[in-house]
């Protein structure tokens, strides 16, 4: 029997960027593994002993699917199906606020083009972004609660709407990966240009940075609170962070198909290839 199935999308058969090093690392520890696409129907996901999702960079698009497959594969899944249900809508942020003490960025959640332009009326300039997206994807900044519409970016909602940070352009947005349950390393993004988006497609940038210890204590914090949320073991996670009225909150906790940076972050592969190692 196969030790890992290391899951992937059409788009990437081969991996994710840097997949070398993850598979390396397996194979250093005497794992066997492959990549296997999650749609794929000749896959026996019953053949392996973990299935690990890495880069299933398309699930957004068909995000119900993606959960009866999630579903399917049981309890092999890492992280597994319940914190995919819970993590693949941004709804998630406000359960986080609402039943933890972490500091999380100010959301609303809108149905309709109304509530959109409400919440923009409060934040002033906000973020609109749709529940279920990646990569940025229909994220735009919107100063003009009146004049917005639904659909300018692609996206016909439901959405979410937080405040424009300004740290976002002036310090970035600090990355940690938690994986294992302990922080191992942090990059910072920064946006291109005028873009509100980190991601690299949409211009941004991320350079590797020394962990700080106070983005690492929150980051741990958070994942353990998506834990408790999911009842879930979080054997990978990338907690996003930005600075907002003078202190760390959070922005996003990743814990679906969090790129691990690979090329910049090595110690990532070796980081997560033992995590995986412990739950065979």
């Amino acid at each position: 029997m196969l030790d890992v199935l290391l899951v992937t999308s059409a788009g990437r058969p081969f991996g994710e960027p840097g997949h070398e090093l993850l598979d390396a690392a397996l194979a250093g520890l005497g794992l066997s593994s492959r990549w296997a696409v999650w749609d794929d129907p000749s896959v026996d996901w019953a053949g392996a002993r973990l299935v690990a999702v890495r880069s299933t960079w398309d699930y957004q698009d068909r995000r119900r699917e993606f959960l009866d497959w999630a579903e399917r594969i049981g309890p092999a899944l890492i992280n597994g199906a319940a914190a995919f249900r819970w993590n693949t809508d941004k709804s998630y942020l406000l359960d986080l606020a609402g039943h933890t003490d972490l500091p999380v960025v100010p959301s609303v959640l809108a149905g309709d083009a109304d509530a959109v332009r409400t919440a923009v009326a409060r934040f002033g300039t906000a973020v609109v972004k749709p529940r279920v997206g990646a990569s940025g994807v229909g994220v735009e900044v919107v100063a003009d609660a009146a004049a917005w519409r639904p659909g300018g970016s692609g996206s016909a909602g439901p959405w979410l709407v937080q405040p424009l940070v300004d740290s976002v352009h002036t310090e970035g947005e600090q990355s940690v990966f938690v994986l294992g349950g302990r922080p191992v390393s942090q990059a910072v993004k920064r946006t291109g240009g005028h873009d509100v988006r980190v991601h690299e497609r949409h211009g941004g940038t991320t350079t590797a940075v020394p962990l700080d210890d106070a983005a690492a204590r929150l980051a741990v914090d958070a994942v353990a609170a998506a834990s408790t949320r999911t009842g879930a073991d979080l054997v990978y996670a990338r907690v996003d962070l930005l600075h907002l009225d003078g202190r760390l909150v959070v922005s996003e906790v990743e814990v679906t198909e969090p790129g691990l940076y690979l090329p910049i972050l090595p110690v990532n592969a070796t980081a997560l290839a033992a995590a995986l190692a412990t739950r065979l």
